[in-house]
């Protein structure tokens, strides 16, 4: 039988490679945005979650089997990450309630679950790695906890199923997103290539040397699908990676040569993205302008505080996906492959020379 999804978040690395999945599979997909990007197979919805009236105008008639939430808003402190983001979830979920069709949510969160929030990003006492779903909440307040909890209340009073996942950092494309590692070290690369800086590690020993994962946006549509259609992971909780773990130190190599270019030495000390690419926007342009780049502007392609918040964590970071396999989920992609595929996206869609 058909079935109805509602992607919100369509313009963003996880919410485009979903409907694009969920179109291949067959659905009808209705994919919600403020300002919904033109995609394949996709009908857009363009409303504001924090405007409940906007949201009740654009979901009128709209009747979804199943909804997968995969934005949020980033905000200047936690307080205000909880307050709007847990106010989004539960905007979208109150407006979707009078039509009674929805039979099951995913929620996309992240390791920022056992990590802590942005103001205290791996400090404190925190789980052992590899981190496991069982592993409870920090003593901490944080937005992801504000979204389950808004998701399991409209859960409780609609009757619907419900998962939450949990990627790594996720490797994908999307213009203008806040975190987009794959992307920013695309064009830190390319500019390095440019300027004949050195292609410099900005971030930790703990990160160069110790093991590590990530998650494909393919790989995550393909787990909310699974875990939306797998009646056993109903109201579950799962983290999702690639499958795969490696150490910066090869990565970094692997990158480089891709790129055409050589990986500098790492001698332990971080010195940031942030630091390293302040005074690349104007670079940047004249790139773009000879090149015929699709974005001249270098804000919209890279997030270098997002890739320094990653690659500066002073702990190993690796992720448990037992509960996936046992369940079913088998699907694997090696990061190196995710990061290459993207790579030759953005080349082909004129992003990147």
């Amino acid at each position: 039988m058909a079935k109805t999804a509602l992607v919100v978040g369509t313009s963003g690395i996880v919410g485009s490679a979903t409907a694009a999945a969920l179109v291949k599979s067959g659905w009808t997909v209705h994919g919600l945005a403020r300002r919904p990007t033109e995609q394949d197979g996709v009908q857009p919805v363009a409303a504001d979650l924090q405007d409940p009236a906007s949201l009740e105008t654009a979901l009128t008639g709209l009747k979804p089997d199943a909804v997968f939430i995969a934005t949020w808003s980033r905000q200047d402190s936690e307080a205000e990450n909880i307050r709007v983001n847990g106010g989004m979830v539960r905007n979208l979920l109150g407006a979707l309630s009078p039509a009674g069709s929805v039979g099951h949510v995913a929620l996309v969160t992240g390791l920022k679950h056992y990590l802590g929030p942005f103001e205290a990003y791996g400090k404190g006492v925190l789980p052992q790695t590899p981190f496991r779903e069982e592993q409870g909440r920090l003593d901490v307040e944080n937005f992801y906890y504000a979204q389950e909890d808004a998701v399991f209340e409209a859960a409780e009073r609609d009757g619907f199923g419900w998962s939450v996942h949990r990627p790594h950092t996720i490797i994908g494309k999307a213009v203008g997103n806040a975190m987009n590692m794959g992307t920013t070290l695309a064009v830190y690369a390319t500019l390095c290539r440019e300027t004949g800086r050195p292609f410099r590690f900005p971030g930790s020993a703990a990160q160069w040397n110790g093991l590590t994962d990530m998650t494909s946006a393919t790989m995550l549509a393909d787990h909310l699908i699974w875990a939306a259609t797998t009646p056993e992971a109903r109201n579950q909780a799962f983290n999702v990676v690639n499958g795969d773990v490696f150490r910066w130190s090869w990565m970094w190599g692997r990158i480089a040569e891709w790129f055409g270019i050589e990986p500098a030495p790492f001698d332990g000390t971080i010195l940031t993205l942030d630091e390293q690419m302040k005074d690349d926007a104007g670079i940047w342009r004249e790139i773009a302008a000879r090149e015929g780049l699709a974005e001249a502007d270098l804000s919209r392609l890279a997030s270098p505080w997002h890739t320094d918040a990653d690659l500066g964590r002073p702990i190993e970071v690796v992720t448990d996906m037992g509960k996936s396999r046992r369940l079913g989920f088998k699907e694997y992609q090696p990061t190196d492959d995710a990061f290459f595929d993207l790579f030759a996206e953005l080349r082909a869609d004129r992003l990147i020379p």
